[in-house]
């Protein structure tokens, strides 16, 4: 029962982690988009810029969001596979970290008007494109957003969960397994010691001797 309720979780969390990967994927293909809209406007790569005032900082940013949910995809299938107690616990405090984030955000745009302000001038023009996308596809990026958020913070109480019920006993180490080794050793019969040298013929001499003496009894008689 514990196996299976192991295993239907391990498949959970790593459904989850391949929606989170999904987004992260996506974000790196959207950020690459804008690199090479960026290198047939500007004639390079916006890596290589020197000037602080033309730093494309949201291709960064978008890039960098990618990457991380990406790595986060990663080792969050290995922590699922192992149910590794540290590989577990390192996955939910980036999901942690990850939502503290997106909260930190969200609650600067709600709750601040000049929330704009807040952030620098984008030489690119796609944090503006960006923008205007969401104002006038409000409610599709409302739901899409909740239900980013929602998978990602249903990884952590399922990575709690596997927590708790610990990894398969495959993935112990063998000195579990040696207490239960070594009562089988006690009842092994080593086999008698064998001496190497001329054959012991003194029984059978023995025999012999009796034998003749019987036969010169009767022939006596």
């Amino acid at each position: 029962m514990v196996s299976v309720m192991r295993s239907c979780i391990q498949s959970i969390l790593k459904l989850v982690n391949c929606l989170i990967g999904m987004v992260g994927i996506a974000m790196v293909l959207y950020s690459i988009w804008l690199i090479r809209v960026w290198e047939r406007e500007m004639g390079g790569f916006p890596f290589f810029e020197d000037d602080d005032d033309v730093t494309p900082w949201f291709i960064y940013t978008f890039l960098g969001l990618g990457v991380t949910l990406s790595v986060i995809t990663c080792f969050g299938h290995i922590a699922a596979e192992t149910a590794n107690g540290c590989c577990l616990y390192l996955y939910m405090l980036f999901i942690f970290l990850l939502l503290m984030l997106e909260a930190g955000v969200t609650a600067d745009v709600f709750l601040n008007r000049d929330w704009e302000e807040d952030f620098p001038k984008d030489p690119s023009g796609s944090f503006d494109q960006f923008k205007g996308f969401v104002r006038s596809n409000f409610e599709l990026c409302k739901w899409t957003g909740l239900s980013i958020v929602s998978v990602q913070g249903l990884s952590f109480p399922v990575a709690m969960i596997l927590k708790a019920i610990g990894p398969h006993p495959s993935y112990d180490s063998d000195d579990d397994y040696a207490s239960d080794r070594a009562p089988l050793l006690k009842d092994v019969v080593h086999p008698p010691s064998y001496v190497v040298g001329n054959p012991v013929m003194g029984s059978r001499n023995k025999a012999w001797s009796i034998r003749v003496s019987e036969k010169m009894n009767q022939a006596n008689r």
